[in-house]
C-alpha cells in the first residue's frame, strides 16, 4: 500500500514512526562508543545503523546502567535502516559470585542466636 504514495509521504511516515517508537533501554556498548539496540531475539540484536554499519567481536550489553552480559558477534547485515546482528555466544553476568556447588532449596533468611 506504500507504494502508492510519494516519496516524500513514506519518507515522512517513517520518521514519524521511528519518533513515536518506545525507547527501549538496551545498547551496546563497544569501547568508549554506546549503540541503542531496537530489538533483541534468542541469536541476536538490531541495533540503528545511523551511526554503525559494520559490528563485530565481542560487545558489552546493558539495559540502562545495569551491565547484563558479553556478547560475540559474528555476522552483521544492513536491512533497511538497522543493522541486524547475529551473535555466536551469549555470556550473562551475575549479580552474586560463582559458586561451586548446587543450591537447593530457600536460603536460610537468618539464624536464632545460641543460648
Amino acid at each position: 500500500m506504500l507504494e502508492y504514495l510519494t516519496e516524500d509521504l513514506r519518507d515522512g511516515l517513517r520518521q514519524a514512526a521511528a519518533r513515536t517508537r518506545r525507547r527501549s533501554r538496551l545498547h551496546v556498548q563497544l569501547g568508549e562508543a554506546v549503540f541503542p539496540v531496537t530489538r533483541m531475539w534468542a541469536t541476536g540484536l538490531a541495533v540503528g545503523a545511523d551511526r554503525l554499519t559494520h559490528l563485530r567481536g565481542l560487545v558489552d550489553l546493558y539495559d540502562g546502567p545495569r551491565h547484563i552480559g558479553h556478547c560475540l558477534i559474528v555476522a552483521s547485515v544492513l536491512e533497511g535502516e538497522e543493522l541486524v546482528c547475529e551473535f555466536k555466544s551469549f555470556q550473562p553476568i551475575s549479580d552474586g559470585p560463582p559458586v561451586d556447588f548446587e543450591r537447593t532449596g530457600e536460603p536460610v533468611a537468618g539464624y536464632l542466636p545460641a543460648y
